[in-house]
């Protein structure tokens, strides 16, 4: 992967000698204080020293050091590395992500965005889907994109106080209930999220929040074309499941419901590959799987086929692509699949979960995946994916701005940025 920001100085040495190039991975960059961060050099060329810059005032030259944050706030981290052939530098901005357990929202909050600057073409982006009409709300409708538009409102009414976007999300969140009655649970699961997000943004007056809260209720348990939220999220390992779990999980924090957000936990930790943790998904053709006879939602580390990498591999949406072949085919329902499963990742992380170290780093590995060994990028409606990938991971996809919401979310280009 490239790195987000690479400054070289002084590269020198003899013909021949391997260039210097600062890099570095990271665990552990998001979540509450204090957080713990272990960062760890991948520094190509001969490199004998390390200087490393935390953002918060302290520095260390250990090779792989790992350092704790006090202090909620966003940190940009520092690489500096030293050689034979010179020196070089890595910057990234923004990298770790340390909360205040008690101020943090379902998705986002206001204290993270109230810096963030409202100029640019993710802002402009973000502010003209928000002044569109909301339309009217039909959460049956899988294909519906006013949730993404009423989060849109409450993104921006949370940075700017604007009291319009507030009464429209209020509206909207009201207007949605019930609307997915004659649905699938998959249209459910795709739109429900953005409603619960936004509402948790604009926090819903008492007359609008009890009603919001007991459709919330019904929304868990009520049958749709033979599903509810739960047994989809239980059974379907592939984007109807993760669009299940990224809602079932959103509507268990608002409703303070701790023992269904820990199960929605132990379920997601089984979908990753953890099959001690739960394995009562119902496969489908087993081509993809690493081992059929222990199928998992994504593929475990070194996984191999014919020779060939499937180590990430959703193989439960990428058999929608048929058997298997190579090179393997470019299935778009592995990257929904992911807008389901990592909007389920964001809100179990910021609840308190290890989610993105689960499996090996498993969401990272299926995304690793798709672009090194499909030579498949996020386009679409799935480029604001990278964003959040990189914001967790510290890695640096290819991250396009500004982006297209998603069928379930959006706006991470400007929200983490």
């Amino acid at each position: 992967m490239l790195a987000l920001l690479a400054t070289s100085c002084g590269i020198g040495g003899s013909a021949g000698s391997p260039v210097l190039e600062a890099d570095f991975s990271v665990r552990g960059s998001a979540g509450d204080v204090p957080l713990l961060v272990q960062f760890t050099d991948r520094s190509s060329g001969e490199a004998t020293s390390w200087s490393w810059d935390f953002g918060d005032g302290a520095r260390s030259s250990e090779r792989n050091p790992a350092h704790t944050y006090e202090v909620p706030d966003l940190y940009t981290v520092t690489l500096e590395v030293g050689g034979p052939t010179g020196a070089d530098v890595l910057v990234r901005s923004r990298l770790v992500r340390a909360f205040d357990g008690d101020l943090k929202g379902i998705w986002t909050s206001p204290r993270e965005l109230v810096g963030l600057s409202t100029s640019g073409s993710a802002w402009n982006n973000l502010r003209a889907e928000a002044d569109r009409p909301a339309g009217v709300p039909l959460v049956s409708d899988q294909n519906d994109d006013a949730d993404v538009r009423v989060l849109a409102k409450a993104i921006v009414y949370a940075r700017t106080g604007e009291e319009v976007y507030r009464q429209e999300v209020i509206a909207a969140c009201l207007a949605a209930i019930d609307t997915e009655l004659g649905g699938r649970t998959l249209a459910l699961g795709r739109n429900l999220v953005g409603y619960v997000c936004a509402a948790d943004l604009v926090d819903l007056p008492d007359d609008a929040d009890v009603p919001f809260r007991d459709w919330l209720e019904r929304c868990r348990s009520e049958v749709l074309d033979g599903h509810t939220l739960v047994t989809a999220h239980e059974q379907r390992p592939n984007n109807w499941g993760t669009h299940a779990g990224a809602s079932r999980a959103a509507v268990a924090v608002y409703l303070g419901d701790r023992a269904e957000l820990e199960r929605c936990a132990q379920v997601f930790r089984g979908w990753l590959g953890e099959r001690a943790a739960y394995a009562g998904f119902e496969y489908g053709a087993l081509d993809w799987q690493a081992d059929p006879a222990q199928p998992v939602g994504i593929n475990p580390r070194g996984a191999l086929r014919d020779g060939h990498d499937i180590d990430g591999v959703l193989p439960d949406d990428q058999r929608r692509s048929g058997v298997f072949l190579w090179p393997p085919p470019k299935e778009n329902y592995v990257w929904e699949a992911l807008q389901g499963a990592l909007v389920q990742a964001v809100i179990l992380a910021r609840a308190g979960y290890g989610v993105f170290e689960w499996s090996d780093q498993a969401l990272l590995r299926a995304v690793t995946w798709l672009y090194e060994s499909c030579d498949f990028p996020a386009s679409g409606d799935d480029t604001w994916l990278p964003h959040l990938v990189n914001a967790h991971y510290g890695s640096d996809f290819p991250a396009p701005v500004p982006t297209s919401p998603g069928k379930n979310m959006g706006w991470t280009d400007w929200t983490l940025q």
